[in-house]
């Protein structure tokens, strides 16, 4: 454990109380997490181990994690931040205005804000390879050609689809795949050296914490990324594949906070577009959302408090309103796909560091 300023010893001991109960109770072989504010990291901690083989390597804070759903926010949310405050892409953009072949399509018809939201009426379901292939060029006309679930901005229904659609907008604007320009705009600029889309280099995969048993590799991937869809799309996808470090995932949250100039003096995405994603656009619909990050579903927007989750069991919580932040990485899928347990750990540790 990890210790500057801000939090108390007492606090630090009840959150440690907490994650070690999830090694306790198999929840997840191992977790590191963070909590800071504008100025950097107040305290870090790790425990447990990477997996569960009994010989398993103690997890320490420099552990590299399959991010799932985080990728939603670090590398498409951002990504499309840039985009928005260059002028390039608006918010009530429908998408036939950049793909004219969807002109006559369902699809055509659902705005950039739509998909930000989870309003766009998309099919829910998310594993594409059975539906489409294993190619990537088959998957992204499926998914472009897919008719919708129901009419845009009927319901907020989360799909990972919104943001894989918004990673395919990304990569047709810039003309590169969606890790190269995130790398280029934002992970490089802001120093996040272990932040990049896998599957990783067999140096990298070692700093790994391995997720679930996978049949076709013959074991607990590790450096591959677990979601099936973002597999099958190879190394670049909007809606998982990313894999990070604790301190990646500071420097990130600290720039939400407080954008300022990036280091090197690339534009970046700057403080509108944060105050733009971190208000409700849903409007009498249920569940609140801003744009890809919401507030905590045991909470009211009142509170302040934006999180994103993954599946493999991370998260990330943000309160701008005093510049604090927090992160939890945990593989909880090396044990099993049951979500409740984690949500256990989230909402507890989240009560300790936000009070809520």
């Amino acid at each position: 454990m990890t210790m500057t300023t801000g939090v108390s010893e007492a606090l630090v001991e009840r959150i440690e109380r907490v994650v070690r109960s999830g090694v306790a109770e198999q929840i997840y072989p191992g977790t590191v997490w963070a909590v800071g504010d504008v100025h950097g990291v107040q305290v870090t901690g790790a425990c447990g181990h990477r997996d569960a083989s009994g010989a398993g390597r103690a997890m320490t804070d420099d552990v590299v994690f399959d991010l799932a759903s985080l990728t939603k926010i670090v590398a498409t949310w951002g990504a499309v931040g840039c985009l928005v405050e260059d002028g390039r892409l608006g918010l009530d953009d429908t998408l036939d205005a950049h793909w004219p072949d969807l002109r006559d399509r369902p699809l055509g018809r659902v705005s950039v804000r739509h998909l930000l939201t989870h309003t766009a009426g998309l099919p829910l379901r998310a594993n594409l390879r059975p539906l489409y292939g294993p190619r990537r060029e088959a998957i992204e006309h499926g998914v472009l050609h897919d008719a919708l679930r129901r009419a845009p901005g009927e319901a907020v229904e989360y799909t990972d689809r919104a943001a894989l659609i918004l990673g395919f907008l990304v990569e047709r604007l810039t003309g590169t795949l969606l890790g190269h320009y995130c790398r280029d705009r934002l992970w490089e600029p802001l120093g996040m050296h272990d932040t990049r889309f896998g599957p990783l280099s067999a140096e990298q995969r070692a700093r790994c914490a391995p997720t679930e048993y996978d049949a076709e590799h013959g074991s607990h991937l590790q450096g591959y990324v677990h979601d099936f869809s973002a597999r099958a799309l190879g190394s670049s996808c909007g809606a998982a594949g990313v894999f990070s470090t604790a301190a990646d995932l500071g420097r990130f949250l600290r720039y939400v906070l407080a954008p300022t100039a990036v280091p090197d003096g690339s534009p970046g995405f700057g403080q509108n577009w944060v105050r733009e994603s971190l208000r409700i656009h849903t409007g009498r619909l249920r569940p609140d959302w801003g744009l890809l990050w919401f507030p905590p579903f045991n909470t009211t927007p009142e509170h302040g408090l934006w999180v994103h989750y993954g599946f493999t069991g991370t998260g990330m919580w943000l309160r701008p309103t005093d510049g604090l932040w927090a992160v939890l990485l945990t593989n909880k899928v090396y044990f099993s796909r049951d979500r409740e347990p984690i949500m256990r750990i989230r909402d507890a540790f989240q009560a300790l560091v936000f009070g809520r």
